[in-house]
């Protein structure tokens, strides 16, 4: 097999060491040499300078948590060309597995170009998509208790979640306000709700009446204060986003013409893809890259499974949120398409397809500089029409008749 990279580099990295063998090939012959370094700034140091000496080229190193960050960053500032590929896709043969073992295979498949590199973005696009999945956890975080206020009302017999949609809305807030503050008076509790709220007086009031006890207020009390909390946190994120969203402003704004993506939606989907496009070859590498088409698993001439694979959890649910949301927008392409797949199909595989559909125009506006121009509701209907037309033309021959067709004359 033909060697690419004459002296090149596998790296095994684990959470205290990093395992290194640097392959050379001298007169004709692979020369491997193999050295453990640990994990410190310092040591990192010495191993960038130990690959410097030896003149090696190329890098590689599995995606190990987050324990290969620090080692890519500072053999990123030298001259090496670093590859970050995919531990199940450069899995050692087995009964093998020792750490220099592995090493040794990551540099021979990096020798004769096996390995297919990752997608690591750039400083800017790092630091944007470190941001909002820290604010994605926060929100979580926010929610959960939000879910604990529900509980510990229910445990107080009070349904306030049964007449009112949002608990921590400014009614519901005042309820529970109220509530912590030793308020029982079914009546007061009721008077506090905004005039747009659906439920009538007499609804809340049944809704309002339980039993409180110290021991919820308190629960009460601290549930709010963590929500309060997160507020503020989610809130700090977002002016340190406004502060970072300089160079993606324009990216942000073509995703955000996109049916069903707001401008947060759109940040998030730029941080995860990035904006320069060329690094997909084409929109169906970018369509497999997240994990929104089915995958080849066939033997024997069977298809064993077409079940997508899991993919990276931010990028595949903001899309699939956003799918949601483009299927509402009536009179739309990707409305047409949700309904057309979905009565063969179901609903699962044409949510799906949606969501492949707008990362699809995604890649093609950041790749061309464009905005999103809709294909209308009636994209499908030439093609539909036909179709119908030769099923039913093959239904009447399977029942025994001859069909001609005519034009209608109007």
């Amino acid at each position: 097999m033909e060697v690419l990279h004459p002296r090149c580099c596998g790296l095994d990295v684990h959470k205290a060491t990093v395992v290194a063998c640097v392959r050379r090939v001298i007169d004709g012959k692979a020369v491997k040499e193999s050295r453990t370094f640990a994990t410190t700034t310092s040591s990192l140091f010495a191993l960038s300078e130990w690959l410097t000496e030896t003149k090696c080229t190329h890098v590689a190193m599995e995606a190990t948590g987050v324990y290969w960050k620090p080692v890519w960053h500072i053999l990123s500032d030298g001259d090496l060309e670093l590859v970050l590929a995919n531990a199940a896709h450069i899995k050692n043969v087995p009964g093998r597995k020792t750490d220099v073992k592995d090493a040794e295979w990551i540099s021979d498949l990096l020798a004769h170009g096996l390995i297919r590199a990752s997608f690591v973005p750039d400083t800017q696009t790092h630091e944007m998509r470190t941001f909002l999945r820290t604010r994605k956890q926060v929100v979580r975080e926010k929610s959960s208790h939000i879910q604990r206020i529900q509980k510990t009302l229910e445990d107080a017999n009070i349904k306030l979640d049964s007449v009112i949609t949002d608990i921590m809305g400014l009614s519901g807030r005042k309820m529970i306000e109220a509530l912590i503050a030793g308020e029982k008076d079914p009546a007061k509790l009721a008077s506090l709700a905004d005039h747009r709220v659906k439920a009538s007086q007499g609804t809340l009031r049944e809704a309002l009446r339980g039993r409180v006890t110290r021991q919820h207020r308190f629960l009460l009390r601290l549930h709010l204060d963590q929500i309060d909390a997160f507020d503020e946190a989610i809130a700090k994120i977002d002016r340190e986003v406004e502060a970072s969203i300089a160079p993606f402003r324009t990216a942000v704004e073509q995703v955000s013409s996109v049916p069903g993506v707001k401008d947060l939606s759109a940040r998030v989907i730029v941080s995860e893809i990035g904006t320069d496009m060329s690094r997909f070859a084409s929109d169906a590498h970018l369509i497999s890259w997240a994990c929104l088409c089915p995958r080849n698993d066939e033997s024997a001439g069977k298809r064993r499974s077409t079940r997508i694979r899991k993919g990276s959890p931010w990028l595949k649910i903001t899309l699939v949120q956003c799918a949601w949301a483009a299927t509402r927008t009536k009179d739309s392409y990707l409305n047409a398409q949700f309904h057309r797949i979905k009565a063969r199909r179901g609903p699962k595989k044409a949510i799906m397809a949606v969501a492949a559909s707008i990362l699809t125009a995604i890649y093609h506006m950041l790749k061309d500089g464009t905005f999103y121009q809709d294909l209308g509701p009636n994209h499908f209907d030439p093609r539909t029409k036909e179709r119908q037309k030769n099923r039913l033309i093959k239904r009447l021959a399977d029942l025994g008749y001859v069909v001609e067709l005519a034009p209608q004359v109007s």
